[in-house]
């Protein structure tokens, strides 16, 4: 008895992988309902017969290609070779064949099927288009300047200009790839044309450091800017740009330390101080004089000995109580001199303390004038010009000084 149950068995386990061998044989066709209606669209946004909705049933899994035989008989694939299972199926197609809209024309559609047995199958029917919009978004004039840049706040090609003319409303995206595939979109700037308007669209991109995020890695990317319009049509343009030595500034007065002499300061005689600055990030910080050692009257500042604040420096800053000039940090120094690495753009030398590096610096102020009282407190600070003062760069290490008489 045992014995006849799994004979039975077997059987039907035998039947049922015949089965689809006798469906191939035309018991039961692979596709079947397939059609498009309306079979006539207008695919120009206009909110009038724009999609076709194409519909189709298969009785086993298959490999189906949907596409449309122009007048001159060539294909245009909307799907092709793609894996679909047993049951009904939707897509909605509104007019576009590879980020482009077809022409107005008469066109047979086709849906094809082909099952894992090889067997194939076909249906089709005609599809006419008419009004269509095939006028794509264009990017005119598309600039990414400089096409190599240090996102690294020194002041020197820390941002990327990129820049383009829309022709007509579109949904635009802009980011870069980098050498691993990977995405990082753009945020464009806000101006009076709106993103996604008819006109000039500019992008000011300075790698996330400003946010005091790291950049992307040090390499070579495609900046990729994409347009799609209402209708469908899609325009991409790509150019190349290349970053290196991006990364945070990271700096400080080792320790907070800073030293003071003498403690009592004889009026016409000189306050001096001493203090080390670390660089201890990833990327190079330019600095700027004057030089470490400078001595200052104390009715001078770094503007009479003929320096000024530039963007992305860094400079050792000394400030006191009574400072009335309103300005912070009125006496500035180098954060490094002869052990500077110093570099050469469009003829200019520019001076950088490298990552890791330690400088001594020095300097002296004369007190030549009576405060308005004694004694009063000096301190010392680290200033990244035109980008920030850290807390615990700023307000550092006060002592008490006497003015002596």
């Amino acid at each position: 008895m045992l014995g006849k149950f799994f004979r039975g068995f077997l059987n039907l386990i035998i039947l049922a992988s015949l089965l689809p061998m006798v469906n191939t044989c035309g018991a039961t066709p692979l596709l079947s309902e397939a059609k498009i209606w309306p079979d006539r669209i207008t695919p120009n946004a206009d909110g009038d017969t724009d999609v076709a909705v194409i519909s189709y049933r298969l009785n086993r899994n298959a490999y189906v290609s949907i596409y449309f035989l122009d007048e001159k008989n060539q294909p245009h694939y909307f799907r092709k070779d793609q894996r679909r299972s047993i049951g009904e199926h939707t897509v909605y197609f509104g007019g576009v064949v590879q980020d482009r809209v077809l022409p107005d024309g008469r066109y047979t559609w086709v849906i094809e099927a082909t099952d894992d047995y090889g067997k194939t199958e076909k249906a089709q029917g005609t599809l006419i288009i008419a009004d269509a919009d095939t006028n794509p978004p264009q990017l005119l004039n598309f600039t990414v300047y400089p096409e190599e840049f240090t996102p690294n706040q020194d002041g020197l090609d820390d941002r990327v200009t990129i820049s383009y003319y829309l022709t007509k409303k579109a949904e635009t995206h802009v980011y870069l790839v980098g050498p691993d595939g990977k995405r990082y979109p753009l945020v464009e700037k806000e101006r009076d044309v709106k993103p996604g308007e008819r006109g000039i669209h500019i992008y000011d991109y300075e790698g996330g450091v400003d946010q005091r995020a790291e950049p992307p890695p040090d390499g070579t990317y495609f900046v990729v800017a994409e347009a799609r319009d209402l209708a469908g049509n899609r325009t991409l343009v790509t150019k190349t740009l290349v970053i290196k030595e991006g990364g945070v500034p990271r700096a400080d007065i080792l320790e907070g330390d800073v030293e003071f002499y003498p403690k009592i300061v004889p009026l016409g005689s000189t306050l001096c101080f001493t203090l080390t600055v670390e660089n201890y990030g990833a990327v190079p910080i330019r600095t700027s004089g004057p030089p470490p050692g400078t001595t200052y009257k104390s009715t001078e500042n770094f503007n009479t000995l003929g320096w000024y604040e530039e963007p992305g420096v860094w400079r050792v800053g000394i400030d006191f109580e009574t400072n009335s000039s309103g300005r912070p940090y009125p006496f500035r120094w180098a954060i490094c001199g002869d052990n500077c690495e110093v570099r050469e753009k469009d003829g200019r030398q520019y001076r950088f303390l490298m990552p890791g590096q330690r400088s001594l610096v020095t300097g002296c102020i004369q007190i030549t004038h009576k405060p308005p009282r004694n004694p009063i407190h000096f301190w010392a600070g680290l200033i990244h010009e035109d980008v920030r003062i850290d807390p615990f760069n700023d307000h550092v290490d006060p002592q008490e000084i006497s003015i002596g008489y």
